[in-house]
C-alpha cells in the first residue's frame, strides 16, 4: 500500500473528506503517535451490497434479538470503544487526532456509529463515514459474541434501504470474507467511487 505521512496539525474534517472522495483514509502507527499518513492500497477491499452473505448461524442468533441495536446514540463511545486495547488486539493505530478528526464529521453528519446495548452497556458496535453513497467502514469492536457481526448486518441493511451503492471496507479479513467481502484493483475501486461521489441517498 501506500502511505504519506502528515504532521500538519491543519487537516481539517473538510480535508478528510476530500481525501476519501480520491481514495484516500489516514491512519496512524499506534494510539501514542499523533502522526497520521494517508493510505490508499493497490487492493481495496469492498462488500458488494448485493451480494452480502449471512450464515445460518447467524441469521439465527440475530432473531433471538440478543442486543438493543442503535444508530448514532454514541459516537464517540464507539470509537473510544474501537481504540481500546484488549487481549486479542494489544495496540491500535486510532489516535487522538484521529478520534478528534473522526468526532467532527459526526458532528457534521458524516461520520455515523452502530451500537449493540445490553441493557445500559454498549458491548459492540461499528463506525465509518458516508459521502455520497458510499460508506467507508473505519473499524468495529465486540465484547459479546456476535455484537460486531450483527451490527454489521444492521449497517447494510440501512445502507441498502437508503440507497447506498458502495461499502468500502479497506482491506478484507477472513472475518469480513465471510459476509462477501472481496478485493478489487485500485483502478477499479476508482470508478465505483466517482460513480458512488455523484449519487445522493436518503439520510443515515
Amino acid at each position: 500500500m501506500a502511505g504519506r505521512r502528515s504532521r500538519d496539525q491543519r487537516i481539517t474534517p473538510e480535508l478528510l473528506l476530500r481525501a476519501y472522495s480520491i481514495g484516500l483514509f489516514p491512519m496512524s502507527d499506534a494510539a501514542d503517535d499523533p502522526e497520521i499518513f494517508w493510505v490508499e492500497p493497490e487492493l481495496r477491499g469492498i462488500l458488494p451490497l448485493d451480494q452480502f452473505h449471512v450464515s445460518k448461524s447467524l441469521a439465527k442468533a440475530i432473531r433471538q434479538k440478543p442486543f438493543d441495536i442503535r444508530f448514532d446514540t454514541a459516537f464517540d463511545a464507539v470509537i473510544a470503544k474501537c481504540a481500546e486495547e484488549v487481549e486479542n488486539r494489544p495496540s491500535t493505530w486510532i489516535n487522538e487526532t484521529i478520534r478528534e478528526l473522526y468526532g467532527a464529521l459526526h458532528h457534521l453528519g458524516h461520520a455515523h456509529s452502530v451500537e449493540a446495548w445490553e441493557g445500559d452497556e454498549l458491548v459492540g458496535g461499528l463506525y465509518g463515514v458516508s459521502l455520497g453513497s458510499a460508506f467507508f467502514g473505519e473499524s468495529m469492536f465486540s465484547r459479546r459474541t456476535n455484537a460486531s457481526k450483527i451490527c454489521l448486518v444492521h449497517l447494510v441493511e440501512r445502507l441498502k434501504s437508503r440507497g447506498f451503492s458502495l461499502l468500502d471496507t479497506q482491506f478484507t479479513t477472513e472475518h469480513l470474507k465471510t459476509f462477501g467481502a472481496i478485493d478489487i484493483p485500485k483502478e477499479g475501486y476508482l470508478k465505483l467511487l466517482d460513480k458512488a461521489m455523484q449519487s445522493d441517498t436518503l439520510p443515515f
